[in-house]
């Protein structure tokens, strides 16, 4: 299984999925640890459709974020990516405490979004 964060530059959940450029994956092992992470960055509009596929390619199917559009919810799930909203934090803490079981989707949707001329 691999679960991804959208990342800020000192290692945190970043606040919201449409501002982030860079995704950190992390590569869950059988017994569920933590086996590998890499990075992949964000190009393209703030719903970040195109970083949906990329995550897709590469086998994510959780993706743990602070706040984050009903768009882009949409577009992850199309890939088959589940959304856990209301993350924070360290983004390997934050993982660690899904796979323990301790973090359960928050519920809120963002529904304040410019995307000037990206068109989604």
């Amino acid at each position: 299984m691999k679960i991804a964060t959208p990342l800020t530059s000192d290692n945190q959940i970043d606040g919201h999925f449409g501002h982030s450029i860079n995704f950190r994956i992390f590569d869950i092992s059988e017994n569920k640890t933590i086996s590998e992470t890499f990075d992949v960055q964000s190009t393209g509009c703030g719903c970040k459709s195109s970083i949906a596929g990329v995550l897709g390619t590469h086998g994510v199917k959780i993706m743990l974020v602070g706040g984050i559009g009903e768009g882009a919810i949409h577009v992850l799930g199309n890939v088959g990516i589940q959304v856990i909203r209301g993350c924070s934090g360290n983004a390997e803490a934050a993982v660690k405490q899904y796979l323990a079981g301790n973090l359960t989707d928050g519920g809120d949707t963002c529904n304040e979004h410019e995307h000037g001329s990206c068109g989604h």
